[in-house]
């Protein structure tokens, strides 16, 4: 579990400028950490093209601690945020955008699979629309610089809107997509992910931002007690309790028929049954209850999409 009582330290203090300095994601992934030092813990990720609130600077390299459309917390290095006005922050969220819907993929300066790249990208992030070329995407970075994304790679993300499948089904084959991808602490992309970041980062594939830890998770929805209520795209919370409060610590998603996908050392499927071969004693001793969260996407507060988040439509 994160430091909350930093994180709350940190919005407290900043509060006033919330709405006064903004900034962008310029790189594929930012890593955000709980100090402005390059040797501290990482917290949390964002992704290309995600706008986000500067709450301060601080450290020997003046780094920017941001906080993301979730409302989480963290300091980067200055070279992944590009600091905007009010007016070119709302610019950014209301140009055309392309979405990458792959998990990985790279930005070339041509339109040539050979042609030089600009940087890599990852399944989330969203880059600037300027236009088609062939097979490619002309797109442009908060940054200014220019590239070419393959179209097998990406979509105009108004044509990724009118496809958007935001049902169990969809989210569970998002997340058999990663299967064996590697565990990172703090982690919230498919270049590492802890528990609660991979749930994460399967939800913002399909455009549903939810909250960044796996407590606070277990706070949006509605909960499920009995394994045997559960149905496939809810989620599954495991920890302990402490008389009558539930201390999560970790979070799944359930596929049906017993079994869950979740990231502990990698992403892999567990079961709760012990005929199963992928039977997983330990976190069936710790399961606490599920959640359904997909019915009520824009109906709790913190579970929201990019149309609906605040941080998207200043």
């Amino acid at each position: 579990m994160k430091k909350y009582l930093s994180l709350f330290i940190a919005i407290t203090l900043a509060l006033p400028s919330l709405a006064q300095e903004y900034g962008v994601v310029t790189i594929s992934v930012c890593n955000m950490k709980d100090t402005p030092t390059y040797s501290a813990e990482m917290v949390s990720q964002a992704l290309l093209g995600m706008p986000v609130h500067i709450l301060q600077r601080g450290g020997e390299y003046d780094w920017p601690q941001v906080q993301t459309p979730d409302g989480y917390t963290g300091w980067v290095h200055k070279d992944a945020i590009v600091p905007m006005t009010a007016d070119e922050y709302h610019a950014w969220n209301a140009a055309p955008k392309v979405v990458v819907t792959a998990l990985t993929g790279l930005v070339h300066s041509m339109p040539l699979e050979m042609s030089p790249t600009i940087s890599d990208i990852v399944g989330g992030d969203r880059l600037k629309y300027l236009g088609k070329r062939g097979c490619w995407f002309k797109v442009q970075f908060p940054d200014g610089r220019t590239g070419y994304v393959s179209r097998d790679d990406a979509m105009k993300e108004s044509d990724w809107r009118e496809e958007l499948d935001q049902s169990a089904e969809a989210i569970i084959a998002t997340a058999q997509s990663m299967l064996g991808f590697p565990y990172l602490w703090g982690g919230t992309s498919v270049k590492g992910m802890d528990c609660s970041g991979f749930v994460r980062t399967v939800l913002f594939m399909h455009d549903i931002i939810a909250p960044r830890d796996a407590g606070p998770m277990s706070r949006v929805g509605a909960r499920i007690y009995d394994i045997e209520d559960l149905n496939p795209g809810d989620l599954v919370f495991f920890g302990r309790w402490d008389g009558e409060i539930p201390r999560v610590s970790h979070v799944g998603i359930y596929l049906g028929e017993g079994r869950f996908i979740h990231s502990l050392g990698l992403v892999k499927i567990g079961s709760f049954k012990a005929d199963d071969q992928e039977y997983d004693a330990y976190n069936t001793g710790r399961y606490l209850f599920g959640g359904d969260i997909l019915s009520f996407i824009d109906k709790h507060e913190g579970l929201n999409t990019t149309l609906s988040n605040p941080y998207y439509a200043e």
